[in-house]
């Protein structure tokens, strides 16, 4: 057999000695040992983005993903090669499926564990444009919440400034209209409100006199606006309205670019609904497609020892087991046939000596 086949089996768990015997189960066990390997290898790529994800922007980031993901691998693969080579094929199929289920459920939680990276990894896209309309519509309603409270906080203001805007707004559309119809007087436009003979007569001398007083109440209003705006504007400044801005293009492209573990996994569970509310039934299909697919090639190793029926070698390995049973037990026997003979030689030597003792003191008496 070549080096990659005894791997597998090595991967497999089995006795490579006894499996040697076997040509008819060499294949079993070749893929029962590359279902664990490989398991153990998506466990290892999984780890190592989640832990480079973890520590993106740091000089170590890639040196931790490795470790992490070595490390990672490596326990799910141990743990899978020692349940699966656990499984006794010479029990019941109740007994196997008993075995097997911890481990299933265990790979069920594993499954979800390593897929969740990948998840992140295979979605980036789908997942940063709906980190940006997330960002940006939380900005937005932060800014309505600041204006609301800002709003509340000066009433009073806010009221005043509407007020005089609305009178000079006014003022200033009542000395347009009075404007035109001086100029209608002076050049002798027929009107109901106007002589119709032009020139610069005493009536348009009264209605310039009394424009120019009404636009220096205009100044002076639009002065009284400009007043109460500085006001308010100083206020926003202070209350920090004016900072707070609608996020540009390029600020949700920096602010997805460092998006934490927390809020990528969210918008993951997120993209079966799209932004609007509705239901997005094709991307929470492939989300969960995926994940089943990770589950299901996580407990793929049970169930392929599982289906795998009872061959020469489950028969071989379990007459090996018998005979060691069979030898540890006959240990056991001498061990407590030496151990009675030991304990009756001492009993008799210290009954030999009392004895001996006894026989001394009478001797002197």
């Amino acid at each position: 057999m070549n080096r990659i086949s005894r791997f597998f089996w090595f991967c497999s768990g089995a006795h490579n000695a006894t499996l040697e015997k076997y040509a008819t189960e060499h294949n079993k066990y070749v893929g029962i040992g590359a279902t664990i390997f490989f398991t153990g290898l998506f466990a290892a790529l999984s780890g190592g983005y989640a832990m480079y994800f973890v520590f993106s922007g740091s000089p170590g980031a890639v040196a931790f993903a490795f470790l992490f993901g070595l490390l990672w691998g490596l326990a799910i693969f141990n743990m899978d090669r020692y349940i699966v080579s656990s499984i006794n094929k010479s029990a019941s199929t109740g007994k196997q499926v008993l075995q097997a289920t911890p481990r299933i459920l265990l790979a069920i939680l594993i499954g979800i564990v390593i897929s969740r990276p990948l998840e992140l990894k295979i979605f980036d896209k789908e997942i940063k444009e709906r980190l940006k309309v997330t960002y940006l519509n939380g900005q937005r309603s932060k800014i309505d919440t600041l204006n609301v409270a800002f709003g509340n906080k000066y009433k009073i203001e806010m009221g005043k400034l509407n007020e005089a805007k609305a009178q000079r707004d006014s003022l200033q559309a009542a000395i347009k209209s009075d404007r035109q119809k001086l100029n209608y007087e002076i050049f002798g436009n027929k009107t109901t409100e106007t002589s119709g003979i032009m020139g610069y007569g005493p009536y348009a001398k009264r209605k310039e006199a009394e424009l120019q007083r009404r636009e220096q109440d205009l100044d002076t209003l639009s002065a009284g606006v400009r007043k109460l705006e500085d006001f308010i504007d100083g206020r926003k400044q202070f209350d920090g309205l004016l900072s707070e801005k609608l996020y540009t293009t390029k600020e949700l492209d920096s602010l997805t670019a460092i998006a934490g573990f927390a809020d990528r996994n969210w918008a993951l569970g997120q993209l079966g609904t799209s932004p609007n509310g509705k239901k997005d039934s094709s991307t929470a299909m492939a989300v969960t497609f995926i994940g089943l697919l990770f589950v299901f090639f996580e407990c793929l190793p049970v169930f392929v020892k599982l289906m795998s029926s009872r061959g020469p070698y489950d028969y071989a390995v379990q007459n090996i087991e018998m005979a060691q049973i069979h030898e540890s037990d006959r240990d056991k026997d001498y061990e407590i046939t030496v151990v009675d003979e030991v304990h009756d030689t001492r009993v008799e030597t210290e009954t030999t000596r009392r004895k001996a003792k006894l026989k001394n003191k009478n001797t002197e008496l």
